[in-house]
């Protein structure tokens, strides 16, 4: 009883110890608050660092790897349609050109698959997935190297078609699926550190809100108290403090808040259709190969010729549809969608883009990509039909030739629109990063200082007050 006497004399008995009690409930709110708030800055700089440094390159990289591993399938058996008979009647600009692109795709896979090796650091089934990944590559790259070997020689033909079947055998049942396994975790990780970011921030927000309104009430009650024991309506530093309080308060959940719906855009708006148009990029480099397979081993011609539809329904998927019916389907889902937006009679990669238009000219550059699959799918039909009347080597021509109005041609105009279409999402995702890292940088500055003084300016107002019982 006589240590809680001594206590109350000492903190609560006086004016004096009534005041310097509440100024140091202010003093340490303050400091909460302020630490609480530069925690989060450096938190939400650190999500920043790494969804653009870390998350977003890793599935990236693995998507990248996807598409790199059917060009350069497709390229080889490109190589292959277009060499001749150990360089007898061969196509010299198909040739050049796919040779280049089995280069530059190699060399792709190389930098992506060291890019994952890293990424992989620390999750055993991702490293085991990329070791996988190397060791398939090394005996899929000595394969290819065989056919093209024995493609250069007079009548090895039937050779370099087995070691071709061999090594797109292996393309399908190993590298494909752990690269796609790699996209999905990569992908899944970063989904994982989206939610993972937005609910720390939205603790944040409301342990911020707490701390200030609770900050707050301690300057409302000291500002009573002075009012009603030194009988003056205002104390100007408290009154001040108070200000400055509020504001932080304002800035401080402005900073969260702004950091949330920036990430939300750079990931939901953005990134979500960077992921969908990068694996319809891969999908339409592996229906492209398909054709060349198609073209190139008469005996997996039924083969190929149901790869090819699946790609086509996975990124514009019309239910029931045959190669045979899947022109005049889209042509109708197609023109009900340019009639209503809301009619969407398809499924796959495309639906998907077109669900999640977000940003000023996406839909116009989705719009235009859909048409130029469409033409890409009327030339596929053109090569069936010239392979159905005999006319094989012009169907090869037409499949592997760059010349305007021929099937790769077509192809590129497809590509490069899907690559605005995904221009448009990256530029956006860059933007919600830089965005959300100015308003750190921004506002954490802002909201520290003026915690600080509100600080000095309570212990100013007070200063008088506390002058007068010495």
């Amino acid at each position: 009883m006589a240590a809680r006497a001594a206590l109350r004399r000492r903190y609560w008995a006086t004016v004096p110890a009534r005041l310097r009690l509440l100024r140091a409930a202010t003093v340490l709110l303050a400091t909460a608050l302020a630490a609480l708030l530069f925690a989060a800055g450096l938190a939400a700089t650190g999500t920043w660092d790494s969804v653009a440094g870390r998350d977003a390159p890793r599935t990236t990289s693995a998507a990248d790897l996807d598409l790199a591993l059917n060009d350069m399938d497709a390229q080889a058996a490109n190589t292959l349609l277009s060499s001749g008979n150990a360089g007898k009647g061969r196509l010299q600009t198909p040739y050049e050109k796919a040779a280049g692109f089995y280069g530059d795709a190699r060399r792709e896979i190389g930098h992506d698959l060291r890019t994952l090796s890293v990424a992989a650091q620390g999750n055993r089934t991702d490293e085991k997935t990329v070791e996988s990944l190397t060791d398939n590559f090394a005996e899929y790259q000595e394969l290819i190297g065989r056919a093209l070997e024995n493609d250069g020689r007079v009548g090895g033909k039937p050779a370099a078609l087995a070691d071709y079947r061999r090594a797109t055998d292996l393309l399908k049942s190993q590298l494909l699926p752990d690269s796609r396994k790699l996209v999905d975790s990569n992908d899944e990780a970063f989904n994982g550190e989206y939610r993972a970011a937005r609910s720390m921030l939205s603790g944040r927000l409301a342990a911020v809100l707490a701390l200030g309104l609770l900050l707050l009430a301690v300057l409302g009650v000291l500002q009573w108290y002075l009012a009603r024991t030194f009988r003056r309506i205002l104390n100007p530093g408290v009154l001040a403090a108070t200000v400055c309080t509020l504001l932080t308060v304002i800035l401080g959940s402005q900073l969260l808040s702004a950091t949330s719906g920036h990430l939300r855009g750079a990931r939901r708006d953005a990134f979500d259709s960077v992921v969908a148009l990068s694996r319809a990029r891969a999908i339409a480099y592996d229906a492209n190969a398909d054709e060349s397979r198609y073209l190139l081993d008469p005996r997996r011609r039924e083969q190929y010729a149901r790869s090819y539809l699946a790609k086509s329904q996975e990124l514009y998927g019309i239910e029931g549809a045959t190669l045979t019916s899947y022109d005049s389907r889209l042509a109708t889902t197609w023109q009900a969608y340019r009639a209503d937006r809301h009619d969407l009679r398809f499924t796959g990669e495309f639906r998907r883009e077109l669900d999640n238009i977000t940003f000023p000219g996406e839909r116009a550059a989705a719009e235009k990509t859909v048409d130029a699959y469409a033409v890409y799918q009327n030339d596929d039909r053109k090569i069936r039909t010239l392979i159905a009347s005999g006319r094989e080597r012009e169907a090869v021509a037409f499949c592997i030739s760059w010349e305007p109005g021929m099937s790769n041609e077509h192809f590129g105009a497809w590509m490069s629109a899907l690559d605005r279409v995904t221009d448009i999402n990256r530029a956006h995702f860059a933007s919600s990063v830089r965005d959300g890292r100015s308003v750190v940088s921004g506002l954490l500055p802002w909201t520290v200082g003026l915690l600080l003084a509100a600080m000095a300016l309570t212990a100013l107002g007070l200063r008088p007050r506390l002058a007068e019982f010495r």
